[in-house]
């Protein structure tokens, strides 16, 4: 588990709502986690939003387990598909500032050490699924905190498709968030196991990974 410092001191005058990022930051440090209803600044949401409209379903690409020769598809566990942010559009660029806003607050006052973030587009069509996994590589502690925000406006508890966070291995009941538009799940990587659950419609959903540096001899890790 990463350790936190609830103490250091944070900069203030950002552009961002740094209300949010300390309400974020005190969960962390308190629970390891943070739910935060409808509380992506719109500007952000409202262009991801959009910019699904706007992407090619060729650009999605069918999830699977692991990374570079280690990938897996395996439909067992999961059935969604993705599509990476490079941010090469409008909308990719404004998360990837706002996630780097939220990186160095988090930083400053938690001294994670983040030092990198990726990021995808995640659709789940109707009755898709990600049973329960951790996002943490077993072996690798480089993915460090784990965010995702939903883009459903209009989602009701019949829709279904809730993301299920539990507190440890031995949790089976776990913590329901219901994917509306705008929402903020922000939890450390390691530490929570989660699954997401079918849907009765299209769900859509960005979710990133805040890395540390583990880069060893002649490894580069994160990736340039």
């Amino acid at each position: 588990m990463a350790t936190l410092n609830k103490y250091s001191k944070t900069t203030s005058g950002s552009i961002f709502d740094e209300t949010l990022f300390a309400r974020i930051a005190d969960d962390l440090y308190s629970n390891g986690y943070s739910i935060q209803p409808a509380a992506l600044p719109e500007e952000v949401s409202g262009a991801l939003h959009a910019h699904l409209e706007e992407i090619n379903a060729s650009k999605y690409v069918e999830a699977g387990i692991g990374r570079g020769d280690d990938f897996l598809k395996n439909e067992f566990v999961r059935t969604d598909e993705i599509c990476w942010i490079t941010g090469s559009s409008t909308a990719g660029q404004k998360w990837l500032d706002w996630t780097a806003e939220l990186q160095r607050f988090l930083n400053q006052r938690l001294f994670l050490g983040l030092f990198s973030f990726e990021s995808h587009f995640a659709h789940y069509a109707p009755g898709a699924y990600y049973k329960r996994h951790s996002d943490a590589f077993i072996g690798e502690a480089n993915r460090v905190l784990s965010v995702v925000t939903y883009l459903n406006p209009a989602w009701g508890h019949e829709d279904g498709g809730e993301l299920v966070l539990y507190k440890d291995d031995k949790d089976r009941e776990g913590i329901k968030v219901v994917p509306l538009y705008g929402t903020l799940v922000i939890f450390l990587s390691e530490e929570f196991p989660h699954e997401v659950l079918p849907a009765q419609r299209d769900r859509h959903s960005v979710a990133g990974w805040f890395r540390v540096n583990t880069s060893i001899n002649n490894k580069i890790d994160p990736p340039l």
